[in-house]
């Protein structure tokens, strides 16, 4: 069982996954109700179970190795299904080993740093799991479809002028490859939502009133900017999709493929890092030993 559900991730894995170099048009290059793989809804279903029991023996062996981390990136237009992954693709995880972070508006502390402040102070632990539901991406994704929002970070004029975004993507690329190379593997996931399915879902919140907490004007403001945002998020991916932190992008109009898509992709980060138990050493094991002995002995006694 273990040895098909590694199959399914890498599968899964490798045909959404952004070939380093690449320039995509994400209006064109993707279908985001794509379901590759010819499953059923059904069979998907079967197979997240799968997937999800695969995630939580290795998050348990990466826990007790305590050598790499492991971050997740989320991002996505609104209602694409970012909670969620963090819901249904993670549930089966130990709590105490993952951490979220949905990153929201700025504060006036973060926007006295530098960029990338917020995001390297979240940062998993060895052994650990953090997610980002919304990333260090907002910065070339949100702020340059708004770029009154780079007035706001106190940048120095050189610092914002001509070349900006380029600036950007290199700087997140060499942060990633920085990551990695010291043990952080990054994940990152581009959900990919079509305009009228978006449409759909902001309907059901507006219509369910078990849904109403969902909805925010602010989404449909920034529906308006729908346009922009599918040329920053192609180039976002063309520009950062690296050979380190390579961008899979997930169909996301069907829920139940993108939740299993997600799920193969992080679990293939986890196989490559193939993490173990630790091997207990030889004066650890005679301790064991003795202890077995003692604890026996206590056992029998009580018998008696």
């Amino acid at each position: 069982m273990a040895t098909h559900r590694a199959t399914v991730a890498t599968e899964m894995t490798a045909s959404l996954r952004v070939a380093p170099g690449r320039r995509v048009d994400i209006r064109t290059d993707f279908d985001p109700a794509a379901t590759p793989g010819q499953l059923s809804k059904e069979e998907a279903a079967g197979d997240l179970a799968d997937g999800i029991a695969l995630l939580e023996d290795l998050q348990s062996k990466l826990a007790a190795q305590k050598t790499f981390g492991l971050l997740v990136v989320l991002q996505g237009i609104d209602a694409s299904g970012k909670d969620g992954i963090v819901k249904h693709v993670m549930s089966g995880l130990n709590p105490e080993g993952v951490e979220v972070h949905p990153f929201k508006q700025p504060s006036a502390e973060e926007l006295a740093h530098d960029f990338l402040w917020r995001y390297q102070r979240e940062l998993p632990a060895r052994g650990q799991i953090g997610i980002f539901n919304r990333s260090h991406y907002e910065e070339v994704l949100v702020v340059r479809v708004h770029p009154e929002l780079l007035e706001r970070e106190q940048l120095p004029a050189e610092a914002k002028g001509v070349g900006v975004w380029q600036r950007r993507y290199r700087e997140i690329n060499d942060w990633e490859r920085y990551l990695v190379q010291n043990g952080i593997v990054v994940v990152k996931l581009f959900l990919h939502l079509s305009y009228e399915e978006q449409c759909r879902r902001f309907l059901r919140r507006i219509d369910n009133p078990s849904r109403n907490w969902k909805f925010s004007v602010s989404d449909i403001e920034e529906r308006r900017s729908w346009d922009a945002y599918q040329v920053a998020f192609s180039e976002m991916l063309s520009e950062t999709s690296t050979r380190w932190a390579p961008w899979h992008v997930l169909p996301a109009d069907h829920k139940w493929f993108t939740r299993l898509a997600a799920a193969g992709a992080v679990a293939n980060a986890l196989l490559a890092i193939d993490p173990r138990y630790p091997d207990v050493e030889g004066a650890i094991k005679a301790q064991m030993a003795a202890a077995r002995t003692e604890l026996e002995a206590e056992l029998s006694k009580r018998r008696h």
